[in-house]
C-alpha cells in the first residue's frame, strides 16, 4: 500500500502507540483553571475548552497543563500493531494533536524515534488539527509533496485534516484489516 507514496505520515496517539492518559481527569483539570479565569465551560469537550482558552488568551496554562498529562502518558504509552509497520524505505512523519514533547517520549520509549524523519505535535506551528498546517509542515519537513503522501489515524479529525492538506488518508482500522 506505501509502495507508491513517496511518504507516509502518522498519528501518534490511537495510530503507534495509546497514551496513558485519562483525559477526563484532564478535561476536569482544565475545565477548573478556566472556571477559575470566569470562562464558562458547561460540559464542553477538551478540545472546545481549549479553542475557548486561546480565544480568551489563557492558552498556555492550559497547554501546559494537557502538556504534563501527556507527557506522563507518553511515559507508560503502549506500543499498537501499526508500529511494527516501521520502517518503511519512504521519509515518516508523524503529525499529531498532542505536544511535540510527548510525542518524543512515547517514541523514544517504544524505539520508533530513529524511524521518524519529521515530527509536528500541537504545540509545533501555531494551529492544529483538523487545521492542514501540520500535516502540510510535516508533509513540507519530509520533502515531499502533499499529492504523494498518505496520512494514517484514527479519528475524523485527522481524515479532515488529510483532506484540508491534499494527502490520502487511510484510517488504522483498514489498515490493519
Amino acid at each position: 500500500m506505501t509502495a507508491t507514496y513517496d511518504a507516509i505520515v502518522y498519528d501518534l496517539d490511537g495510530t503507534l502507540v495509546r497514551l496513558d492518559v485519562d483525559w477526563q481527569e484532564v478535561r476536569e483539570e482544565v475545565a477548573a483553571k478556566l472556571r477559575v479565569r470566569n470562562i464558562q465551560v458547561a460540559e464542553d469537550s477538551l478540545w472546545t475548552m481549549f479553542e475557548r482558552a486561546t480565544l480568551e488568551g489563557f492558552e498556555r496554562p492550559v497547554h501546559q497543563t494537557l502538556e504534563s498529562f501527556e507527557r506522563d502518558g507518553a511515559r507508560s504509552a503502549t506500543r499498537l500493531p501499526l508500529a511494527d509497520e516501521l520502517p518503511w524505505d519512504v521519509p515518516v512523519g508523524v503529525c499529531s494533536l498532542n505536544a511535540e514533547s510527548a510525542c518524543r517520549i512515547a517514541l523514544e520509549l517504544h524505539g520508533l524515534d530513529g524511524y521518524i524523519d519529521a515530527l509536528v505535535g500541537r504545540d509545533t506551528v501555531s494551529t492544529h488539527k483538523p487545521h492542514p498546517e501540520p500535516l502540510l509542515t510535516t508533509v513540507e519537513r519530509l520533502g515531499v509533496s502533499p499529492g504523494e503522501t498518505l496520512f494514517v489515524g484514527d479519528s475524523e479529525s485527522d481524515a479532515q485534516t488529510a483532506e484540508r492538506a491534499g494527502t490520502d488518508f487511510q484510517y488504522v482500522s483498514e489498515r490493519l484489516s
